[in-house]
């Protein structure tokens, strides 16, 4: 069932939307050539912590995942698509890490991602991530009351499409409210159009993952969590949680 939130319920998810934007920042900002990945979660954590909030990523176990998620973010570096969990892997020199982190404050969520590169930047990495950051923009920007659920689709796609970037084919954005995973299940491949009729209230965690290599194929690690390219090349994973409204998309996973 799909929930359409309150204005004031909308102002609440903006709260948590910003204590995930600040943990995203420390994460990132901890990140660094010879840094493991278990710090950057600890920098999230703290971030958390400080605010009064819980993680939705925290012990997390959806019906794919042979153990619960250990950590409160996901870093997916270089093949790494999405869900990689945080180890004693130490970044190296032009590594592309992306990280996703939530929030739970009050008893609203909030969800969100970036990428970006450790050290000296791949021109081709600089391409995807900004790829998918216009991917972001674009769903974001097709977000708006009327519209429906495939014209946010159709927007990703298009703009993956003309960077010759692949996507995961099941995976994709989703509502978000009280709990993380709500639905609406949000494609990052549909036509325009179709779908959903989008109203004021609702509100989508929109995620667009670009493989350069231009597959729509992923193979699940060992570890049954992190999803990674089939041909090796490299992933961007960029996400925001977005409100619907009258007067134009609001992005609540803003600092």
């Amino acid at each position: 069932m799909v929930e359409i939130k309150t204005d004031a319920a909308m102002d609440a998810m903006r709260e948590a939307g910003r204590v995930v934007a600040h943990a995203l920042a420390a994460a990132q900002k901890a990140a660094g050539i010879g840094v493991p990945l278990r710090e950057l979660d600890e920098a999230a954590r703290e971030v958390l912590a400080d605010a009064g909030a819980g993680s939705p990523f925290l012990g997390y176990r959806p019906s794919f995942a042979p153990v619960p998620f250990p950590a409160v973010v996901c870093t997916s570096v270089n093949d790494a698509v999405a869900h990689g969990i945080p180890t004693d892997y130490r970044l190296r020199d032009g590594d592309l890490v992306s990280i996703d982190c939530g929030a739970l404050l009050d008893g609203w969520a909030g969800d969100a991602a970036i990428s970006f590169i450790v050290g000296t930047p791949r021109p081709a990495d600089l391409e995807l991530i900004d790829a998918t950051r216009r991917a972001l923009d674009a769903g974001i920007a097709a977000a708006l009351v009327g519209n429906r659920l495939g014209d946010i689709s159709h927007a990703i796609d298009t703009v993956a499409r003309e960077a010759s970037c692949g996507m995961p084919a099941d995976f994709g954005g989703h509502g978000i409210g009280r709990r993380m995973h709500e639905d609406p299940h949000l494609p990052n491949r549909g036509r325009p159009g179709r779908g959903l009729p989008l109203r004021h209230g609702l509100v989508l965690a929109i995620e667009p993952m670009l493989m350069a290599g231009g597959r729509n194929t992923y193979r699940t690690d060992t570890d049954g969590w992190t999803l990674r390219t089939t041909d090796g090349t490299r992933a961007a994973h960029m996400e925001h949680t977005v409100a619907l409204t009258t007067t134009g998309p609001r992005i609540l996973t803003l600092p």
